[in-house]
């Protein structure tokens, strides 16, 4: 248990549905629970890209809007005062943004650009403390070299519904794993919440765990 003058927050809430970020936090220990959009929010134009932008900084503009659009829901809808950690993935090759796919054949198209090369992975991870104040964004970049895949392989792995809902068309710690030579940097990162990051940012927030 931690210790402190002031008192810490028994939980944080999550602002994400990935059941790999919410495995990822029951890691370190932390109790959380979930504050999702609702029904009549865009979320996804939130994630929409900026003419010339480049990943690093869409990753991270786009993981503090959805901070901000958090904490509104959080005010909004008469929920206990505790501090929001939202995070946002993305893969970037050739300087484009892989998010996720928009069918298979999308699925397919971005497995066959990264087969045979190395692509970065970028979590954002943005953390609103009890008192509404949006903490600095803390960044993890990773690096993915992909092994040559033929096609037949890439279509069975996208028909297995795996690719779906995740940046780049595919998680890291499912099947895909075997389409996967090297990895420099985070393995949570890559699932979607780098958990050195994340421990240091929900200590600044004053999270006891």
């Amino acid at each position: 248990m931690a210790t402190s003058a002031a008192a810490l927050h028994p939980f944080v809430y999550l602002a994400s549905q990935s059941p790999r970020r919410q495995e990822l936090l029951q890691q370190l220990g932390v109790r959380h629970e979930l504050l999702l959009p609702r029904p009549d929010e865009d979320a996804e134009a939130l994630e929409a890209e900026l003419p010339g932008e480049r990943a690093h900084d869409y990753v991270v503009r786009v993981c503090q809007a959805k901070a901000v659009a958090a904490h509104a829901r959080l005010t909004a809808g008469g929920h206990a005062h505790a501090p929001i950690l939202v995070a946002d993935t993305t893969v970037t090759i050739d300087d484009a943004i892989l998010g996720k796919p928009v069918d298979a054949d999308d699925a397919v198209a971005m497995l066959a650009r990264l087969a045979g090369r190395e692509h970065e992975v970028l979590t954002a991870l943005a953390v609103v403390d009890a008192d509404g104040t949006l903490l600095p964004a803390a960044l993890s970049a990773s690096r993915v070299r992909f092994a040559a895949v033929q096609a037949d392989a890439l279509r069975r792995y996208v028909a297995s519904g795996e690719p779906f809902g995740k940046a780049g068309a595919y998680g890291v710690q499912g099947r895909a794993a075997e389409f996967i030579e090297r990895i420099e940097g985070s393995y949570s990162g890559i699932m979607g919440l780098p958990l050195f990051e994340t421990a240091a940012l929900l200590r600044a927030a004053r999270i006891d765990f």
